[in-house]
């Protein structure tokens, strides 16, 4: 069976309390896990960005206002895991081979954050390094990648496609500080261009967005590979 990574945006799943769409979201994850060994990243969402602004506020060091951001992740890493019931692996991975450990179950293995400096998409991009997987996919707060962001340049054009090169060059330049919030981070795209496997960026605001991409290959957004065909459907 194959194996799917899913970086979930915690802009998507749990923008904030008020606002979170686990609910949405269990019915399609369950529905993918039934064709693919499925692992997913969850990210920390606007409460983490309230967490680190607070840390901020009292001058607080960024490396400790990470670790308060990756507490966050896990936190919504459980809350997911306990919305899925059985179908997830009970625990949530603290480290990479936690999660290749608990994939062989072959239930919906659920993780969060790791390591202070690095974005959950990072994690996401090494756990499909570490598991094999088929394709990395990023679900995100836009449908896919731009020249500049579109929330802010009305002008920007998306990419169908793209090497992990150009990845490179279009997020070489993003910050990496506690809480950023970008497409994708340098790390991750680095990890990207050496492990090969193939990323898709696409529109995660919708759930069913990623089972349409999964199991039938329906989707807007942005493919990167070396130039081998499409990973989607599986």
């Amino acid at each position: 069976m194959k194996k799917v990574v899913i970086s979930l945006g915690g802009s998507i799943l749990i923008p904030s309390l008020e606002n979170h769409t686990i609910r949405e979201y269990v019915p399609v994850l369950r529905k993918i896990a039934k064709h693919c060994r499925l692992y997913v990243v969850v990210g920390g969402g606007g409460e983490a960005r309230r967490y680190i602004g607070i840390t901020r506020e009292l001058g607080i060091d960024e490396g400790t206002s990470d670790e308060v951001g990756i507490l966050v992740t896990r936190l919504n890493a459980t809350m997911l895991i306990a919305a899925l019931g059985e179908d997830a692996y009970p625990k949530v991975a603290e480290s990479h081979a936690e999660a290749k450990k608990f994939g062989e179950s072959g239930k919906i293995v659920v993780m969060g954050g790791i390591t202070a400096g690095q974005t959950t998409d990072a994690v996401a991009a090494v756990l499909a390094e570490r598991v094999g997987a088929a394709v990395f996919i990023n679900a995100t707060s836009v449908d896919g990648i731009y020249t500049a962001d579109p929330r802010e340049n009305p002008d920007a054009t998306r990419f169908d496609a793209m090497t992990p090169k150009k990845l490179l060059e279009i997020v070489g330049g993003t910050a990496l500080g506690a809480g950023s919030n970008n497409v994708l981070d340098i790390v991750a795209a680095r990890v990207v261009e050496r492990s090969r496997i193939p990323l898709v960026v696409l529109d995660g605001r919708e759930p069913r967005n990623l089972s349409n991409a999964v199991l039938k290959g329906r989707y807007r957004g942005t493919v990167v590979s070396d130039g081998e065909k499409n990973p989607l459907p599986l």
